[in-house]
């Protein structure tokens, strides 16, 4: 009776997940699909708890139970408190507990398998892929919360992480081919496989850091679903799977927004480049523009395109962008916001920002169907976006963004860049577009500039 309950328990979270997921492909039910899922892995949970076969002590269910309550109200809190800016390292931070989650399921399960070759199989690839995607996720979030802020490069560390990594799967392969009886020996490829998550991650720069989340993602969808054959859980495996594919599609699309293979990302052999990277020494000068002008400019206009970037959330402009469409609109002004697929820390990072605003999704365009609209522009207003803009992207080989699909911004009639300095942005190189003789500069933090232009426009 019990394991019919759990089936059929398992069948339905498992159609809650597919659910959820696609309903999470369109922003108007995304947080739908999130509930819709989330409530589907509530039922698995308390179905796996309340109805398991096997004699269980009453205290065992209380520190089941106490271990859930703590987690649920450290990660409820967590995720109201933080600040949109901060949501990337949120992410990053869950998806490392996740692929922890793994690893210790490895480290306690291979010992009560020895000899069933097939339960090993799943139990070390777990062990690997959750140790690294936990290594890694820790790397990402220090990094994107300004504690790495610099890539470490060591001597040929390509050569040395791709030895490092054929070394942990060859280990681990040794381990189920001999399946020593010792605790340490398992200890040791834990901690190989962790250090290959820290030196796969350490080189890479930042402007690259939304296609490691996604691919740490996927990793950790991957690690889970070792463990649903492991357990024969259907569930578990139904839930890793979907992660896992959806993470690596995720980041095949992202890398070919970036114009990367996807062996780049594996092997680390992309990411951050020195400040003088891709720079010339005869760029021209730049010329600044006021808050007045700008708001004189946009207001004769027909049609305005904003650019929003991690500038805008740092700044946590988002509201007052939307108020700055609206003023627009209602004086017949065409307002679009272009929207890069790596633009921000994370997938889709800008989407939920504008989202949070109340922005309307159709007003939200992609790359592709953006960039031949630039020409027909008035005013474009780019707000705290750097690399996603760069023309070095396309005219200079020598940059290390050279060859990554860019938003055409240059073909528009008038350029106006929002940023509190002249600092280089993410990927640490410069920027062509800003010595372009249509691009003006609108120094000043973001929120401060646009409630100015506001006002400005408010007058009019």
């Amino acid at each position: 009776m019990s394991h019919s309950i759990i089936s059929i328990a398992y069948l339905i979270g498992s159609v809650t997940f597919v659910m959820g997921l696609k309903m999470m492909s369109n922003p108007k039910t995304a947080r739908n699909g999130n509930l819709v899922a989330a409530a589907g892995m509530i039922l698995a949970i308390l179905v796996t708890i309340l109805f398991h076969e096997r004699e269980v002590p009453g205290f065992v269910y209380g520190l089941i139970f106490a271990a859930i309550g703590i987690g649920t109200v450290v990660g409820w809190m967590a995720a109201k408190k933080v600040q949109m800016t901060k949501m990337p390292e949120l992410v990053s931070l869950f998806n490392g507990m996740g692929g922890a989650c793994a690893a210790l399921i490895g480290l306690m399960e291979y010992h009560h398998n020895l000899g069933n070759t097939g339960a090993l199989l799943s139990i070390v690839a777990g062990l690997i892929i959750g140790s690294v995607s936990f290594s890694g996720s820790i790397i990402a979030f220090l990094k994107l919360n300004g504690t790495m802020n610099q890539p470490i490069r060591l001597p040929q560390y390509n050569s040395i992480n791709t030895l490092l990594m054929a070394a942990v799967v060859a280990f681990g392969g040794w381990v189920v081919v001999a399946s020593p009886d010792s605790q340490a020996i398992l200890f040791a490829l834990f901690g190989a496989a962790i250090v290959y998550g820290i030196l796969f991650t350490v080189p890479i720069g930042g402007a690259d850091m939304p296609v490691v989340i996604s691919l740490l993602n996927s990793f950790t969808g991957l690690a889970a679903a070792f463990g649903g054959f492991l357990y024969d859980n259907k569930i578990m495996l139904t839930g890793g799977i979907l992660v896992g594919s959806a993470g690596t599609l995720l980041t095949l699309v992202m890398c070919e927004a970036m114009n990367r293979p996807l062996s780049n990302v594996i092997f680390g052999a992309f990411g951050g480049s020195s400040a003088a990277a891709g720079s010339n020494t005869e760029k021209g000068s730049i010329k600044d523009i006021s808050v007045s002008d700008t708001a004189t400019l946009m207001n004769y206009s027909k049609k305005v395109v904003i650019v929003p970037g991690y500038g805008l959330a740092v700044a946590q402009a988002q509201h007052v962008i939307h108020e700055l469409e609206t003023i627009l609109e209602e004086r017949g002004v065409e307002v679009k916001y272009a929207i890069h697929p790596v633009a921000g820390r994370m997938p889709g990072h800008m989407n939920v920002l504008l989202a949070e605003s109340n922005v309307s999704y159709d007003k939200l365009v992609e790359m592709e169907e953006i960039n031949p609209e630039f020409s027909s522009t008035d005013v474009v207003l780019v707000v705290g976006a750097n690399d996603v803009v760069n023309p070095a992207a396309k005219t200079d080989p020598s940059s290390p963004i050279y060859g990554m699909p860019i938003l055409d911004v240059e073909n528009s009639t008038h350029i106006i860049v929002n940023k509190r300095s002249m600092n280089a942005g993410y990927a640490g190189i410069d920027n062509d577009l800003f010595y372009n003789p249509k691009t003006s500069m609108l120094f000043g933090d973001a929120k401060g500039v646009l409630t100015k232009l506001v006002s400005e426009l408010k007058t009019m």
